[in-house]
């Protein structure tokens, strides 16, 4: 078959589409293990949030339909990819890093192919650094085409050359592409995608585009089948959970989202991030307070305890207006953990806005808290501020709000001792192989005497012994 008539037979729609670039990037596969007399191996290393882990999830699925046989160790993997965070400068700088070593490698391996993809793609500076500096990449793409990766990874294959596809946004949602689990009895549920907010510290909505919904029924539909495969819990993802189904044409609010997703039989847990607090409705509080299925935990991020900075940072709430939604939560679901990010040392942060952020943690008593130290990301408003909050300050405040929020979370935890509470087995404890760790439904760690065969499953455990942030249990 000639290139013009192999063209012609092209589905146009999707996802039929991808599949058929994918039997097509089979057979290229299967040329390739002939050439090198055994099988190509693949490995997917991920940067950054649980939305690049379930994009990731994506690409394996794809990669184990091409043929490829998944290598944990990168360099050894015939097929390297690497799925990018660009929220921190720390990040981009470890890619770099971790590139140069897999250039050697390379010009040792024949077979060998690597690719990028992302949230760093989708700035054209690093494209253009990559193009100049790492001349041996085979394949660049961004975070609104991860869909076309079969087609991308085809072209590739055929050509030859080096492929850059990156796309500035897209409007477009492609369902039902294969996908691989990292764990059987649980999955990420993209139910939206990019951000609207536009925080002023914040690049994610460059690069991961305008928000838009996925279909109701869709996010229904796969939820069933991820059930019907043995999934007991689900964690629904978007930049802003909060702000689901706006762009929606009939519109659907998150809450009654989760109405329907709880009506599904056979999932027992459901959990959702990120929530932005400006979107919050008493609407979403009442139904967590009613749901029996929805997980005892709310991720919701303050960033900052000063009203001033929190105008700064364009967050569109106040410090009252957030202790305010937390005294709702906590009234409707009075167990309820709550997890937060602080940045520190964000332009214009002084003494006085540092104290009010130290006020909201010791109100809010947070069971855990992701804090950061302000990274100024190029194309961001606040990159441009002025009142740049000098290195040692940043540090001795990061310092003393760590401490303050280990001493809590410490305490926090500590009030489930002697509990009896249903845990979901994930995995054989890493240090110790005859316990095995589980996670109860406001996300603390238990470890307890048990076996593989738990894995997966719901069982009731006594939580004999807090350690800190996690507990030593037993199984009742």
């Amino acid at each position: 078959m000639n290139l013009a008539e192999r063209e012609m037979e092209i589905p146009a729609s999707e996802p039929e589409r991808q599949y058929y670039f994918i039997e097509r990037a089979r057979q290229d596969l299967e040329k390739m293990k002939e050439a090198a007399g055994r099988q190509l191996t693949f490995c997917v290393t991920t940067f950054g949030c649980q939305m690049n882990a379930r994009d990731s999830e994506k690409l394996v699925g794809i990669l184990e339909q091409v043929g490829y046989i998944e290598e944990p160790d990168e360099e050894k993997a015939d097929f390297v990819i690497y799925n990018t965070c660009t929220v921190r400068e720390n990040a981009n700088q470890r890619v770099y890093g971790r590139l140069g070593q897999l250039g050697h490698i390379k010009k040792k391996n024949p077979h060998m192919m690597i690719a990028l993809c992302g949230c760093m793609m989708q700035k054209p500076e690093v494209v253009e650094k990559l193009k100049k500096s790492y001349r041996f990449i085979d394949l660049i793409f961004g975070t609104h085409n991860i869909y076309k990766f079969a087609e991308l990874l085809a072209t590739r294959m055929e050509s030859g050359r080096m492929v850059i596809d990156i796309w500035k946004d897209t409007d477009k949602i492609v369902e039902d592409l294969p996908s691989e689990r990292k764990y059987p009895f649980k999955s990420g549920v993209n139910i939206m995608f990019g951000c609207n907010n536009f925080c002023s510290y914040c690049i994610v909505p460059y690069v991961r585009g305008r928000e838009r919904s996925r279909d109701p029924r869709a996010i229904i539909r796969e939820i069933e089948r991820l059930v019907a495969d043995g999934v007991v819990e689900v964690m629904l993802l978007g930049q802003n959970v909060n702000s689901y189904g706006k762009t929606l044409e009939e519109p659907m609010t998150f809450a009654q989202l989760l109405k329907e997703i709880e009506k599904i039989d056979g999932l027992e847990r459901i959990r959702f991030m990120t929530s932005h607090p400006k979107d919050l409705s008493d609407e979403l509080i009442e139904v967590m307070g009613q749901s029996r299925k929805i997980c005892r935990h709310l991720h919701l991020p303050v960033q900052s305890g000063s009203s001033r900075i929190l105008e700064k940072m364009n967050r569109r709430y106040t410090k009252e207006h957030y202790l305010e939604l937390v005294k709702k939560i906590r009234a409707a679901v009075p167990d309820i953990s709550l997890t937060t990010d602080i940045i520190v040392g964000f332009p214009g942060e002084m003494e006085e806005d540092f104290q009010e952020t130290l006020d909201v943690v010791r109100q809010v008593r947070y069971d855990s808290a992701f804090t950061f130290i302000y990274s100024k990301r190029t194309g961001t408003p606040a990159a441009a501020m002025e009142e740049q909050v000098s290195e040692d300050v940043v540090k001795d405040r990061f310092d003393r709000l760590l401490t303050e929020v280990q001493k809590i979370a410490g305490e926090m935890c500590s009030v489930h001792q002697g509990a009896v509470q249903t845990v979901l087995v994930e995995s054989v404890n890493e240090h110790d192989p005859e316990l095995m760790t589980g996670r109860l439904s406001n996300n603390l760690l238990v470890h307890f005497p048990g076996d593989e065969s738990l894995i997966g499953k719901l069982v009731d455990v006594s939580l004999d012994e807090c350690r800190g942030f996690y507990y030593i249990g037993r199984q009742i």
